[in-house]
């Protein structure tokens, strides 16, 4: 029997066109549909899983003024750093040419001791994401 996962952060977001986002997620981005729980309209739950670890959970927005979501996101407000363990350059080409959004080409920073190679884009839906090298600063402790 396979093991779940350690426990860790998994941001959610909603999507006007779940399934087309789920598409555009794995093809331009590399992410993996582990589960998608669905029906040819409604995507009601899809965990995307980021080949180093963890991943996005998303869903098809609601009705905007339902008091029956409990989990009222809005599609197009959502933001990430992702990550990337490979070449960040080989990823933005992949993603633009599967259609993403050019917010920042892919450039140098000086984060963390090694610095980071980071770019920008936008989905369909208008959400931002953003890829580089910096894993964040180790823990004090």
């Amino acid at each position: 029997m396979t093991q779940p996962p350690p426990p860790q952060v998994w941001p959610s977001l909603r999507a006007h066109d779940a399934h087309a986002l789920i598409r555009f997620l794995t093809e331009a981005f590399g992410f993996e549909a582990t589960a998608v729980y669905a029906d040819e309209t409604h995507v009601h739950h899809a965990q995307l899983s980021w080949p180093a670890g963890g991943g996005i959970m998303l869903g098809s927005a609601r009705e905007q003024d339902s008091d029956e979501d409990p989990w009222p996101l809005r599609p197009g407000n959502f933001g990430a750093y992702v990550v990337v363990t490979e070449d960040p350059d080989a990823l933005f080409a992949r993603a633009v040419a599967a259609g993403a959004s050019v917010v920042a080409e892919p450039h140098d920073t000086d984060y963390g001791p090694d610095g980071s190679r980071d770019f920008t884009v936008r989905d369909p839906e208008g959400n931002l994401w953003a890829f580089g090298t910096y894993r964040g600063e180790p823990r004090k402790g």
